[in-house]
């Protein structure tokens, strides 16, 4: 009589992915954040690392850079090509680029000009020709990548010499049209600052904003059976916010002050944030950029979305062009020129990928932070153009780096 040899297997416990491991109130949401960080989520740490950084070498090099003044024009400085570098991250989002951002900005700064100054138009008519003239330039650029398949890399880089030529024929011989220094234009870009008092309500009213949509999400969350935010951590973080703000504030109002072209640029910034996290349209965006074909069978227009994408990247170029121009006071030859890297820079350096389907509105603010902190710390040390670009090379580098060291981490914990 045979025997069979009986084994016994001890029970498998099944360990939970921590991954997928949400730990609750405010010392859970520090345990999340050094999970995330584990994963490869970086999300804009590198960004405000850096920044941080730069800001301490070149404050301990000279220290006019950290003074209330020399940041509130940095701000200022910021504005014109952040707004740029906003129409460049809707673009990246969907695998695209736009290399003639640059030139659609001086296009636009001239057409400006002209209606304003030569045909004494109202400034808002002004405005409304040079953003109707970009609307057209994206329609264009999509038609022809739509209807010809020719890649938008040619499409924008053909865009860049084209544009250019028409805002050399619109200023004429000329060569620069100057704004009147009284125009609410000029003012914008020069004078006009918030008031201190203004800023501390403004900024109460963006923490009590945050923290009412965090409170609304949350509770359509757990309406939905699903795992949300504690309202401690919510509230912990609004206030968070609320005390760096009004630190900034209160030491920027020390100086000049905020000024409104730079609160215009991140009423933009919040706007996009909203549309891209908060909309079908954004959620579109983000699917197109991450799988084209999947996004098709999904049932998304992506023609639709494309092309929306190629507009707004027009349309932040054109009101980025007239936000330079108010700085300036003019409209010149060489408005817009080079601008395009320096948006594209900004967009990569804030997180934004080149590949499509990742990052965030605010990747140009805090992207267009870092390229001016820069370019505005070798002015101060009086260092040769040639400089400011290597260093701003190297910085666009490392983000490279730092970006596809976190997408190789994702990978590496099953996040991608």
């Amino acid at each position: 009589m045979s025997t069979e040899k009986q084994s016994t297997v001890a029970p498998t416990t099944r360990v939970p992915d921590e991954r997928l491991i949400e730990y609750e109130g405010v010392r859970g949401m520090f345990q999340n954040m050094g999970r995330r960080v584990r994963g490869g989520e970086l999300g804009f740490l590198p960004v405000v690392v850096g920044l941080a950084i730069i800001w301490t070498i070149f404050g301990s090099l000279n220290s006019a850079f950290l003074s209330p003044t020399n940041l509130s024009n940095l701000l200022m400085q910021s504005a014109g090509v952040g707004t740029i570098a906003l129409g460049i991250v809707c673009v990246l989002l969907v695998g695209n680029i736009d290399l003639s951002v640059g030139s659609i900005s001086g296009l636009s700064a001239a057409i400006l000009a002209s209606v304003f100054v030569k045909m004494e138009y109202p400034v808002f008519i002004a405005v409304l020709a040079s953003v109707a003239a970009a609307i057209l330039i994206g329609l264009l650029y999509s038609f022809i990548h739509l209807r010809f398949g020719v890649p938008a890399f040619v499409i924008t880089l053909a865009g860049l010499l084209a544009f250019r030529g028409m805002k050399l024929w619109v200023l004429g011989t000329q060569g620069s049209i100057n704004l009147p220094y009284d125009s609410f234009l000029v003012r914008l870009g020069q004078t006009l600052f918030i008031p201190t008092t203004v800023s501390y309500i403004i900024i109460a009213i963006i923490a009590a904003s945050i923290l009412l949509f965090g409170l609304e999400h949350a509770r359509r969350r757990k309406a939905s059976g699903l795992s949300a935010t504690p309202t401690s951590v919510l509230i912990m973080q609004a206030i968070g916010l609320a005390i760096i703000l009004a630190a900034a504030a209160w030491y920027l109002n020390r100086g000049r002050g905020i000024g409104w072209m730079f609160a215009l640029f991140v009423a933009l910034v919040v706007l996009m944030h909203y549309a891209l996290k908060r909309t079908k349209w954004g959620r579109a965006v983000y699917a197109v950029g991450g799988n084209q074909e999947a996004a098709r069978r999904a049932g998304i227009n992506v023609s639709a979305i494309m092309t929306s994408t190629f507009v707004l990247g027009a349309v932040f170029a054109a009101l980025g062009g007239i936000l330079m121009a108010g700085r300036l006071a003019a409209a010149s030859q060489s408005a817009g020129n080079n601008l395009e890297l320096s948006a594209i820079a900004a967009a990569v350096i804030g997180g934004t990928s080149l590949f499509g389907g990742r990052g965030r509105a605010f990747s140009a603010l805090l992207g267009v932070l870092v390229i001016q902190s820069v370019d505005n710390g070798l002015i101060l040390l009086d260092l040769e153009s040639s400089y400011r670009f290597m260093v701003t090379g190297a910085v666009l580098l490392i983000a490279v780096i730092v970006d596809s060291a976190a997408s190789k981490s994702r990978r590496t914990h099953g996040r991608e």
